[in-house]
Formats: structure tokens, sequence, C-alpha cells
């Protein structure tokens, strides 16, 4: 006796392949990967110090520690502003990466609201370099060293760089 598959319906006949439709279908809902990166291209170790505007104002955040050829994801999510603010310094090395935006550090680990009166408020007047993320959903600085000066230090450099979207990451 010879037995024929039965079909009773359309779920019956494609049950096998509903498990990979919906992690197909549930791959293309979930939203992008977007944070604000930072990776560290020396060989040392630096400290990393973040400032930022929100809905509530200025905040700065420090510090972040990064041994040699790492990254670190500083703001998880979509990115709340299109400008960011970088300070770092070359643990190892001495040298820093710095600009003229004015804000709040401390030596230890902080959350600071508010850029202004840093040193009457008890902490450090520290210049951070500006960031512009363009208003990309995601975005990657990287931290360089550069030996081309004539008094044979290293001075430290950064490069950002978007973070292209999920799927067009290259390999």
């Amino acid at each position: 006796m010879r037995l024929r598959p039965i079909r009773t319906g359309l779920a019956d006949c494609c049950a096998a392949a509903l498990p990979t439709a919906a992690i197909l279908l549930a791959l293309g809902t979930i939203p992008a990967a977007a944070d604000f990166r930072l990776c560290n291209n020396t060989g040392s170790r630096v400290g990393i110090a973040l400032g930022y505007k929100d809905a509530d104002g200025w905040t700065t955040e420090g510090w972040w520690n990064l041994s040699a050829r790492s990254c670190e994801t500083l703001v998880k999510g979509q990115l709340v502003a299109r400008f960011y603010y970088v300070y770092a310094v070359d643990y190892d090395r001495g040298g820093e990466w710095s600009g003229k935006a004015f804000m709040c550090t401390r030596d230890k680990e902080f959350t600071i609201r508010g850029i202004g009166d840093c040193l009457a408020r008890g902490y450090d007047r520290t210049g951070f370099f500006e960031v512009d993320t363009t208003e990309q959903r995601s975005w990657t600085v990287q931290l360089t060293e550069s030996t081309e000066q004539s008094s044979g230090q290293v001075a430290p450099q950064y490069t950002p760089l978007p973070t292209p979207p999920a799927g067009q990451q290259k390999k």
C-alpha cells in the first residue's frame, strides 16, 4: 500500500517555511544600529570624555578607558544631537585630542550637567573638539596619531567617519 500526502490547506503545506519567513520578517523590522562610537587606533591607552546638548541642556560624561586599537560605543541608540564634543588623553605617551569648546570635567568618573562656571563649581575647564555628525543616525570617530611634528613628539589626530547603515558595512 502506498501512502499519499494529504493537503488540508495553505497553513499545512507551508508550515515548515513559516519559521524561516518569521525570522526574515523580524530581521526586516529590526531598526538599524545607531550609535556614537569611538575607536582608538593608537598604540596607547586613552581616556575619553564626551559632551553633548540634549532636551535638558548640556552634559559632559567621562571617562571611558580604551585600550590600544579598540573601539567603544559611547552613545547607544539613535543620536540625540547633531554635534558631539570629545576630549581624549593619551595615558601612555602624553598628549591629548582637544579643541576650543570648553566644558566641565573632573579626574574621576563623572556626569556633569551644564558647561558654565566649571572652576567655581569645583570642576576642571577642558577644551573639547567638535564632531559634526551631519545628522546621521550613527557615527564613528577614529583617534589616530601623527608623527609628522618636527619636535618628534606624537601629535594625536582624529578622523570622524560616518558609520554606514546596517547591511551596508564593508566586509
